[in-house]
């Protein structure tokens, strides 16, 4: 039960997450919460399968980029979700890596809250 809730819970602050992203930078927009809830799911299950996939056939680039490439990947992961998604833009790829930077950034301060609010 306790899992459950620690998911919902997440779900519903990266949900917002989105919402502060788009309030934040104007090349990110998002029309309402339930938009951004659907987001937030897609964007974490196009993140759990599709970016390890991602990450393994870009490996060389990313070794000689010293990992900055993961920026990238994450950015067009953001403007996939935001070109399946009514309700969901992001004005270009700048948009998308300026967006993804800070989602990922609410994302951690998230992980960090949740796990010390339910501990691990």
């Amino acid at each position: 039960m306790l899992g459950r809730m620690k998911l919902l819970v997440r779900w519903l602050l990266l949900a917002a997450a989105l919402l502060l992203v788009a309030y934040l930078y104007p090349g990110v927009s998002v029309t309402s919460f339930g938009t951004a809830m659907v987001a937030a799911l897609v964007l974490g299950l196009l993140n759990t399968v599709v970016r390890p996939l991602l990450v393994l056939l870009t490996l060389p680039v990313t070794l000689l980029t010293l990992g900055l490439f993961l920026f990238v990947i994450n950015a067009v992961l953001f403007w996939a979700t935001a070109s399946v998604l009514n309700g969901f833009n992001v004005n270009g790829f700048f948009a998308a890596l300026v967006g993804s930077v800070i989602y990922s950034l609410c994302g951690m301060v998230i992980d960090s809250a949740m796990e010390s609010v339910f501990g691990d």
